[in-house]
């Protein structure tokens, strides 16, 4: 890896800015620059290319314009989910999520999710949570619109090529090394670079494949081979991701660094915590939240967006 690469990371400022951030409800007027090695300075311009990438406008994601946050709410068909598998029927909780709020719903297991994709095509645009390409196709034929696959394309080589076929978008999350073993190590460079160049590389790849990049939606991959360390460095900055270009997508959901950090040993206990870390992240322009709790991040939604209102009144 090049230590000589500059990033650029959008500052967002809660009122205005010289440029929009993504096209959404945030704006910036100063960068931080990062580059491996160095400490980060502040900058008030950067390369044509790079603005661009930052403020284009991202386009619909099935259906729904991301010129605001969005919700997907979670539904784990699977017994064995660590948070909250086999506490509720798949089916009705499409059902609850839609009704309290959510913009989309994202399933996994299609063993265990048709009758919950059936249920939920008439409600919600859905993604699928798979790494398998059959998997994928099969939920794809049940009525899902996009992919969510936490490997980055890294797992199966028969999933791009499905994709980009299908004509549905994907998101593209980073994990490093294999669910069974990722958490027992993880090491990195610099993590927030490192993380930036992965996505990169897997964006690269996918279009390669055929899916264009309008199709694609990233995700840094917290608790995914991080510590707790290296998910907090990638929230405080997380803004950086804009500049590859695709809409952001952030799973932080009752995750085991908040009840660490919050002291909330239960999952369930972790709500106040995953809510905090998406405002915060809300407020440098990620726009997808995958979450759990779906009526209390709508309702905080609400209150972010009278807020928003109040201040482009001047009142």
């Amino acid at each position: 890896m090049s230590t000589d690469r500059l990033y650029y990371r959008p500052i967002p400022q809660a009122q205005g800015g010289r440029w929009p951030l993504a096209g959404g409800w945030t704006g910036f007027s100063a960068l931080e620059c990062l580059q491996r090695g160095h400490a980060p300075r502040v900058v008030t311009d950067a390369p044509d290319a790079v603005i661009a990438a930052l403020t284009a406008p991202r386009p619909p994601l099935m259906g729904l314009a991301l010129d605001r946050p969005r919700l997907m709410g979670i539904v784990n068909a699977t017994p064995d989910s660590f948070s909250d598998g086999g506490h509720y029927d798949p089916v009705n909780q499409c059902r609850v999520l839609a009704a309290a709020g959510a913009d989309l719903l994202d399933i996994g297991e299609i063993a265990r999710i048709r009758p919950a994709l059936e249920a939920a095509r008439g409600l919600l645009p859905v993604s699928v949570d798979t790494r398998k390409a059959a998997v994928a196709q099969a939920a794809l034929q049940a009525g899902a619109g996009m992919v969510n696959d936490v490997s980055g394309f890294d797992f199966d080589a028969d999933l791009p090529g499905l994709v980009a076929r299908a004509g549905v978008p994907v998101c593209l999350m980073h994990a490093q090394g294999l669910p069974q073993t990722m958490q027992d190590d993880p090491r990195y460079d610099d993590v927030l670079l490192d993380v930036y160049d992965a996505l990169e590389a897997r964006i690269a790849r996918a279009v390669a494949a055929g899916i264009p990049r309008h199709r694609i939606v990233i995700d840094p991959g917290i608790g995914f081979g991080k510590t707790e360390a290296h998910n907090l460095a990638i929230l405080r900055r997380i803004s950086l991701y804009h500049g590859l270009g695709c809409p952001i997508l952030l799973g932080v959901s009752r995750k085991r660094f908040i009840g660490r950090i919050g002291g909330a040993e239960l999952p369930a206990d972790r709500v106040p915590g995953t809510l905090a870390l998406t405002v915060a992240a809300i407020a440098q322009g990620v726009q997808i939240h995958r979450v759990h709790d779906v009526a209390e991040h709508a309702q905080a939604l609400r209150l972010v967006a009278a807020l928003n209102e109040t201040r482009e009144a001047g009142q």
